[in-house]
């Protein structure tokens, strides 16, 4: 076999995975982070739907965990009813939160507690405040985050599971440092938010690290695209319709040109 007959063979191995390289070392993105792992997801492919029961999980890990450090500013508590919260529990909810209010009628600014109409509470009144307390870096918002990184929900189940209790050899950690497998550069201000067992869940879902990101990710991507279920239904009405009208005007056609010669 020559050298070029050669090299070809070992691209071609290499496109369908059967060259070593390809096999056992795990692959790089640019800044040497790893690329994000492919992780299957009920809203995944044309019919995919979100599962009402992990997006609820998700919530209860972003108010018990998330929500002391990130807001999600775009969302309301009655956006909650789409993961299946009725009227009630969604008063109940917004109402454990206080809000400044006014002025009332002599003036003055009160508290009062929440409401369905309101935005998510968010943990700091504004930036600088959001900076003072994690030591000069601003949390990001959280309510577009599935669609503001590449790789989307995959990127922060990634991200959330790729935490090393070391950095390895050779690379050395300031205070306040982490090192991440899929953090772009590795190096992460954001210390590990989840461990096993952290967050209680009652419906006997198993309360791990890798279950814990699965449903915050499956939240957060529901807050960036709150619509994705009504817009695949339409996208297959709109489908199936065309393939119907194609038919008929087809028939239509076989009909009108029937005796043509």
């Amino acid at each position: 076999m020559n050298a070029t007959r050669f090299a070809r063979l070992l691209a071609l191995c290499a496109l369908i995975g059967l060259a070593p390289l390809a096999v056992s070392t795990p692959s790089r993105a640019s800044g040497g982070e790893e690329k994000p792992q492919d992780v299957q997801w009920s809203f995944d492919g044309p019919t995919g739907t979100y599962d009402r029961a992990a997006l609820q999980r998700g919530y209860k890990i972003y108010r018990e965990v998330c929500v002391s450090c990130h807001s999600m500013n775009l969302i309301y508590y009655r956006n909650l009813e789409a993961l299946g919260y009725n009227e009630a529990q969604i008063k109940n909810i917004a109402g454990e939160y206080t809000y400044m209010d006014g002025p009332d009628d002599e003036g003055e600014m009160f508290e009062r507690p929440g409401m369905p109409s309101d935005r998510f509470k968010a943990p700091f009144a504004n930036a600088k405040q959001a900076a003072a307390a994690n030591n000069g870096a601003i949390p990001p918002d959280l309510s577009l985050i599935a669609k503001a990184r590449a790789g989307g929900p995959d990127y922060i189940f990634s991200l959330l599971t790729g935490y090393e209790e070391h950095a390895p050899h050779g690379h050395v950690l300031q205070n306040g440092q982490h090192w991440n497998r899929y953090m772009s550069g590795n190096v992460i201000s954001m210390a590990p938010p989840l461990a096993d067992g952290q967050v209680t869940y009652e419906d006997g879902t198993p309360q791990t690290l890798e279950q814990y990101a699965r449903d915050i990710s499956h939240f957060l991507m529901w807050a960036a695209d709150p619509y994705m279920e009504q817009r695949k239904q339409t996208g297959l009405k709109v489908i199936i319709f065309l393939i119907v009208f194609a038919g008929i005007m087809y028939a239509l056609k076989k009909k009108t040109w029937k005796d043509a010669h």
